[in-house]
C-alpha cells in the first residue's frame, strides 16, 4: 500500500494479485505428489471447491489494468477460492482445545 500512495504522485496505480491454487503444468504435478492429498483437501473444502485458472488470474489483471479499474490502487487481490476464509472460518480451521 505504501508503494501505492509514492507511485500515485507519479499518475501510477500499484496493486496485486495473490492467487491459490491454479490448475498449471506445476500444480498439476504437486496435485498428484507427496502433498496432493493435503491441496485437494483444502480445495474441496473450500468454498469455491475447485482449484482457479491461469485465465481467471488473467481477468483479475485485465481489470486492474484496464479501464475499469481506474480507480483501484493500493490492493491486493486474494483470488482462492476461498480457501483462506475456510481456514479461519470453515472447516480448515485450526481445531481449539
Amino acid at each position: 500500500m505504501a508503494e501505492a500512495v509514492n507511485w500515485g504522485k507519479r499518475g501510477a496505480r500499484i496493486n496485486a494479485i495473490s492467487p491459490g491454487i491454479i490448475i498449471t503444468p506445476l500444480a498439476k504435478d504437486e496435485l498428484s505428489g507427496p502433498r496432493g492429498e493435503g491441496y485437494r483437501k483444502m480445495i474441496a473444502i473450500s468454498p469455491a471447491g475447485r482449484a482457479g485458472t491461469p485465465d481467471e488470474v488473467g481477468a483479475v489483471g485485465e481489470l486492474l489494468m484496464g479501464p475499469h479499474g481506474a480507480f483501484i490502487t493500493g490492493s491486493d487481490f486474494l483470488m482462492d477460492g476461498g480457501v483462506t476464509a475456510a481456514y479461519w472460518y470453515g472447516e480448515l480451521a485450526p481445531k481449539t482445545e
